[in-house]
């Protein structure tokens, strides 16, 4: 403890007023004296890099602070705007490695601006990278990280002896470099792992550095850079950066917010204290920072992320609809593609895709266009006056259909067919049977998945008025099944209402009814004329694999499927239902059901058994009311 303070007070000390005298005059005396000397009559009169943390004061200082004075050298070399007048201003004035550093950095921002190919073989280049060779260890410590990254931009290759001197300079060094000088250090490292190079020691020593001194983060540009690069990190540091990130969220810029949100995405983490943050603070920003590509990402990351939030999504719409001209077709199927897996829906952003779409339709590839029609189809967006659109699409499609991969063509068909828009041929061509052998194998709950489509599809064909014949669907029942469906406690709680409303009769009620038509019936019953539910253990059910009993409908009879709409069955913050579910209504409306829908915000309501069973008999009362009615 008394070394601590000791050491504490002897940074500090030169910075007391009653000092400053006594410090120049320290400083002055010591100018004729060797370099170590000098340096370490330096390190006694300016706060070292590396203190005890102190709040964002201190911090704040460490960061912005000049560890030495600028030579005219440098003020000049930063206001130069082209290689060639760096290069003069190095061969007139250059002297010291820290002005080649600070040169060689400014010749990579304007080479980079104006462009210089081979400018290392320059004589004047060539002279300062010597220079620098020669002297590395004068190089100061900002200077030392950006060397790093400007000689990497310029061509250096990753094993010169240069590189590898400044690396392991760095390494020497890693502990006094400021916390920003590591966050850029570790986007260089992440840039050499991309390339295949990288050097472990210099690599594990800035990790520990990073995870040892969090808490002198103190900028939001830091953090985001921090976050940007987080495939290098352990969790437990990503977690303390999420806390950073979180406690700044306030000064954070527009691109910063786009960065930390891109650095949640890409290691799936679902960080909702943070992203809410972030949330609110971009609703906040003026339109003239969120740019397209900035709001395109963030759709995609709530997307990637599962994460809604309504004001966003609505400022991102009204943000994108005046550039919706602007915009490319990959633009237009990536944003369609994050809303959709948002479940959200916003008729004029989609309808504008839709117009892009028709304006622009030669600019689509097939893989575009197919993932437009999947979104739509995932939405159940329906187009009033869609004739143009889908012309454009089925002529797209003609050509490169076959060509599909089977996964995607199957996607493609079964959209077609949410949208009303397959045509025999579309549906013949997935329908055969060599076609469902290229969709075995793989992942299990996959396999299940598409087989489920091809039923959907091959109900399509039977129960829309297409006029075609298609194979039998058996081999698609005889397909093995996968997990067993476990019910929801909406789903259990409409079974115990029906047998209620049956007066608990087994022969009088079906639950989780798997049909033909790959859609499961929550209940099923039959009523007769007045209502009452019958027997239906007897009666002939085409919807059933066996196909039911032997005798056919009672006259006046009418068979009822129930339906429990479940909160992920609906667009978001909407009573419309997805596309799926949508075609599940339809098709068994076709098949001859009287469709009961019980949608949870509704059942939520009912408190009491009798209140459920109530409500259970009104829905039928209307339904068949309905129906009679057409």
């Amino acid at each position: 403890m008394t070394t601590r303070l000791l050491c504490r007070w002897a940074r500090l000390y030169p910075r007391c007023p009653q000092t400053a005298t006594a410090s120049a005059k320290l400083q002055t005396s010591t100018v004729h004296q060797t370099e170590p000397v000098c340096l370490m009559s330096l390190s006694w009169t300016r706060p070292s890099a590396r203190h005890l943390y102190q709040g964002n004061e201190l911090a704040k200082m460490e960061e912005t602070a000049f560890p030495y004075d600028q030579t005219q050298l440098v003020r000049l070399v930063e206001k130069a705007s082209t290689p060639e007048e760096v290069l003069k201003l190095w061969e007139e004035q250059g002297r010291s490695a820290s002005d080649a550093a600070r040169c060689l950095v400014q010749l990579n921002l304007r080479v980079m601006e104006k462009g210089g190919e081979g400018i290392l073989q320059d004589p004047r280049c060539e002279s300062m990278l010597e220079t620098v060779q020669s002297q590395v260890t004068s190089v100061w410590n900002g200077s030392l990280v950006g060397l790093l990254r400007a000689l990497t931009m310029l061509g250096l290759p990753s094993d010169a002896p240069l590189l590898r001197s400044i690396q392991n300079e760095v390494l020497w060094r890693i502990r006094r470099l400021t916390y920003r000088h590591l966050a850029y250090l570790v986007d260089w490292v992440a840039f050499q792992r991309r390339r295949g190079y990288e050097n472990e020691a210099l690599t594990t020593a800035l990790l520990k550095q990073l995870e040892l001194r969090w808490t002198e983060l103190c900028d939001s540009r830091t953090v985001s850079i921090l976050m940007g690069r987080a495939s290098l990190f352990n969790p437990s540091l990503m977690d303390k950066l999420e806390d950073k990130a979180l406690e700044m969220a306030e000064s954070f810029s527009a691109e910063d917010i786009r960065r930390v949100a891109f650095a949640l995405a890409s290691q799936n983490r679902r960080a909702v204290p943070l992203l809410r943050a972030l949330s609110y603070h971009l609703n906040q920003k003026p339109s003239s920072e969120l740019k397209t590509p900035l709001l395109l990402d963030i759709a995609y990351v709530y997307g990637k992320l599962n994460f809604h939030q309504t004001q966003v999504l609505q400022r991102i719409a009204a943000e994108l609809l005046p550039r919706l001209s602007e915009l490319s077709s990959l633009d237009v199927t990536r944003c369609a593609k994050s809303l959709a897996f948002l479940k959200w829906l916003h008729l004029p952003l989609f309808e504008g895709f839709a117009q892009h779409y028709v304006n622009n339709s030669k600019n689509y590839s097939t893989l575009q266009v197919c993932n437009l029609l999947i979104s739509f189809a995932k939405l159940n967006f329906q187009l009033g006056k869609g004739e143009e659109f889908y012309q454009k699409v089925h002529r797209a499609l003609q050509g490169s259909f076959q060509n599909l991969e089977p996964f995607l063509k199957t996607d493609v068909v079964w959209s077609l067919c949410v949208l009303n828009q397959a045509s025999p041929d579309y549906i013949s061509s997935v329908t055969k049977y060599d076609f469902h052998k290229k969709l075995t194998g793989g992942i299990v709950d996959r396999t299940e998945s598409y087989r489920l489509k091809l039923l959907h599809i091959s109900s399509f064909a039977q129960l829309e008025p297409l006029g075609i014949t298609i194979e039998s669907p058996a081999v698609l029942l005889l397909a093995p099944q996968g997990k067993a469906e476990v019910s929801t406690p909406l789903q259990s709680s409409l079974h115990s209402a029906l047998q209620s409303l049956t007066n608990s009769r087994t022969q009088a009620l079906r639950t989780a009814v798997k049909t033909i038509y790959g859609w499961t019936i929550d209940g099923e019953i039959v009523v007769d004329s007045e209502n009452k539910p019958i027997d239906l253990e007897n009666l002939k059910a085409p919807h059933l694999p066996g196909g039911g009993g032997r005798d056919a409908l009672p006259a006046g009879a009418r068979r009822i499927a129930f339906v429990a709409w479940e909160f992920p069955n609906f667009c978001l913050r909407s009573k419309d239902l997805l596309g799926r579910f949508a075609m599940q209504k339809r098709h068994l409306q076709l098949a001859g059901f009287i469709v009961v829908e019980v949608p949870y915000f509704e059942w939520l309501e009912l408190k009491s058994d009798w209140q459920k069973v109530a409500y259970l008999k009104d829905k039928l009362g209307k339904a068949v009311a309905e129906d009679m009615a057409k």
